[in-house]
């Protein structure tokens, strides 16, 4: 089993130093889903939620939540992020997320990406809510990531 890097040799989480390592370009695409009654999920794609656009405003708590993560996740390096995308495609009830962000660094924007499934996901819900309080958020997952000394890593299904 690797080493978990945010613990020093004495078991005390710290911040790791990368100061030392090699700048390249990251990428990292995470998943999230939001699964909803029939009555919801038709506010949402009709554009009748009576908090207004769900998606648009959803997209923009993602992208503002991406720029965030070193303040909600202690041991994240605060970035230079270069670009983040939220997509979403709807199907049969459940609104499918895939939050991509962008960077060139010293370490990669997983949390970053991660965090803007997150937020974007919870987001429908607060915007839904009314209507449907048994949403079901997740699977949320990293969907894949390129760039750093770890190499790609692409996510496989158990």
């Amino acid at each position: 089993m690797s080493k978990l890097t945010h613990f020093d040799d004495n078991g005390a989480a710290h911040m790791v130093d990368v100061s030392e390592k090699e700048i390249t370009s990251r990428l990292a695409t995470a998943y999230s889903q939001v699964e909803m009654s029939a009555e919801a999920f038709e506010h949402l794609t009709q554009g009748t939620a009576k908090k207004g656009d769900v998606l648009g405003t959803a997209r923009l708590a993602g992208i503002m939540a991406a720029k965030q993560t070193p303040s909600l996740i202690p041991l994240c390096h605060p970035l230079a992020i270069s670009k983040v995308a939220i997509e979403f495609s709807t199907s049969k009830n459940i609104v499918s997320i895939e939050a991509s962000v962008r960077t060139t660094g010293q370490t990669g924007v997983e949390m970053e990406a991660l965090t803007a499934a997150s937020v974007t996901a919870l987001t429908i819900y607060d915007m839904l809510k009314a209507v449907d309080k048994s949403m079901i958020i997740g699977p949320t997952h990293l969907l894949e990531k390129t760039g750093g000394k770890s190499g790609d890593f692409t996510f496989e299904a158990r």
